[in-house]
């Protein structure tokens, strides 16, 4: 299986080339990829192939407006909707491999189609879609509770404002959530204001854990924190940029009252084959 390794702000993807969609992926392969120890090592895997051979209903139902599909799997090999530090970092794989020109065009994902900007190097810029407010929800982190605003994505999640620096917060173990409020699981981040315009994060992703940047996450820690400082709970987050820092490095989140956007790096590091009959039995098995 050829693979490359790749990162946006250190939330890492293992990239699995299959244009013609000949590869069987099962969530078996994908979570002995994503192994930190006995595989490459990933927060996901990223498979792409294009919209018409994909198997995937809602891909190719986008065939006529998107050649590509983001096939992104979360490191527990569950389905994911959308991975805005993913999308960056696979429409830079394209565009290195030659299977796309630099410029602006669509990319079809669970979550439907997401136009991605980029030149031959440098940041990428993702339009994220405008978020979707769903009220208030909580959490709870290393034992505490924590209330934060539900902000979807394509995908859930529940940015908390908190004071403390964002350093010092346990993350090591899943929060716990109400699954009637979040039937499909949530990422749930925990972001402090550090200037104007300018929050740090940090966010526990479903099917992941602890990242060390997640796009998405990224641009829903932003709509809280506007909305809070505009003194709203709902409603589309005040135009303009909004830097956050992440463990990994930091993105930037604009908003024109339309859409969101999210700008930051996307790096190829490595790329190679697994060899013939990995992965065999895995202990426990």
């Amino acid at each position: 299986m050829r693979f490359l390794k790749g990162h946006g702000t250190e939330n890492d993807f293992v990239i699995l080339p299959d244009p013609d969609g000949s590869l069987d992926l099962t969530p078996e392969t994908v979570t002995a990829l994503c192994d930190r120890r006995a595989g490459i090592g990933a927060d996901g895997v990223l498979r792409v192939v294009r919209c018409k051979a994909s198997g995937e209903p809602r891909a190719e139902a986008l065939a006529g407006d998107a050649e590509w599909f983001m096939d992104y799997r979360n490191a527990d090999g569950n389905l994911a909707e959308m991975c805005g530090n993913g999308l960056r970092v696979f429409a830079r794989y394209l565009v290195e491999a030659g299977l796309a020109a630099p410029g602006e065009w669509p990319v079809a994902t669970r979550a439907g189609l997401r136009r991605v900007e980029l030149a031959a190097s440098g940041d990428v810029t993702v339009d994220m879609g405008p978020p979707d407010v769903q009220g208030p929800g909580t959490a709870l982190v290393a034992g505490r509770s924590y209330a934060g605003l539900r902000v979807s994505l394509g995908n859930p999640h529940l940015a908390c404002p908190v004071e403390e620096p964002v350093r010092g917060f346990d993350l090591s173990l899943p929060p716990s959530f109400d699954p009637a409020v979040f039937p499909d699981g949530v990422n749930v981040e925990l972001f402090r204001p550090v200037a104007d315009r300018h929050v740090e994060m940090r966010v526990y992703e479903r099917g992941s854990g602890e990242t060390r940047s997640c796009g998405t996450g990224a641009v829903a820690a932003a709509v809280a924190a506007a909305l809070a400082g505009a003194g709203e709970a709902a409603g589309s987050p005040p135009v303009g940029d909004w830097l956050v820092d992440v463990p990994g490095g930091r993105v930037t989140v604009t908003f024109d009252g339309t859409t969101s956007r999210l700008r930051g790096p996307a790096v190829l590091v490595a790329e190679g084959e697994t060899r013939a009959g990995w992965p065999g039995p895995r202990h426990g098995d």
